[in-house]
């Protein structure tokens, strides 16, 4: 009988903890639009492969970070986008579809978000202001500690009177003097 009891507290323990647990909760880009015409809100995507090793290497490593997620889900709309969805999207009164390119393809939305980094890689983290405009696609697996830094600079408007460099360089000492 003991025994029974001490396993139901404990499944019971486990079961808070993992209700606690913050996650980031994803939405479709049409969710996320939809959302938008609610309550503005800048909008993050990050735009993968299923084939993406690093993809699921930052699914992981950062995005699995409560605190991450947490600010994740108070200053945006994160959107989860695979570049290689098959599905027409319509954003911006433009509707755009996916193109079959060689054994794959590519969404004309995903070529969108990064033409101004004149290709598509993956993972690409964007950043989108209330505005619908693409503030900054970042290409590359960021880790946990840099993309903390990055989501803030865009999340808080940093952006808009700071220099990446001089924020970036002191971001970890405004941080330590906010904690008490």
């Amino acid at each position: 009988m003991r025994y029974v009891f001490g396993l139901v507290c404990i499944v019971g323990l486990w079961v808070q903890q993992s209700a606690c647990q913050e996650k980031v909760e994803w939405l479709s880009f049409e969710e996320a639009i939809e959302k938008m015409e609610k309550e503005e809100k800048k909008i993050f995507v990050d735009m993968y492969t299923d084939w993406c090793g690093w993809c699921k290497k930052m699914d992981k490593a950062t995005f699995q970070q409560p605190h991450i997620a947490k600010y994740l889900n108070e200053y945006y709309y994160p959107v989860k986008f695979d570049a290689e969805y098959k599905e027409e999207i319509v954003f911006e009164d433009k509707t755009y579809k996916f193109i079959r390119s060689g054994r794959r393809g590519y969404h004309e939305l995903a070529a969108e978000l990064c033409k101004s980094l004149g290709k598509l890689s993956f993972p690409t983290t964007i950043f989108i202001n209330e505005e619908m405009e693409v503030l900054q696609p970042i290409a590359g697996y960021i880790d946990p500690q840099k993309f903390e830094v990055i989501m803030t600079y865009f999340g808080e408007d940093h952006f808009k009177k700071t220099p990446w460099k001089k924020y970036s360089e002191t971001y970890y000492s405004m941080t330590q003097e906010k904690q008490p």
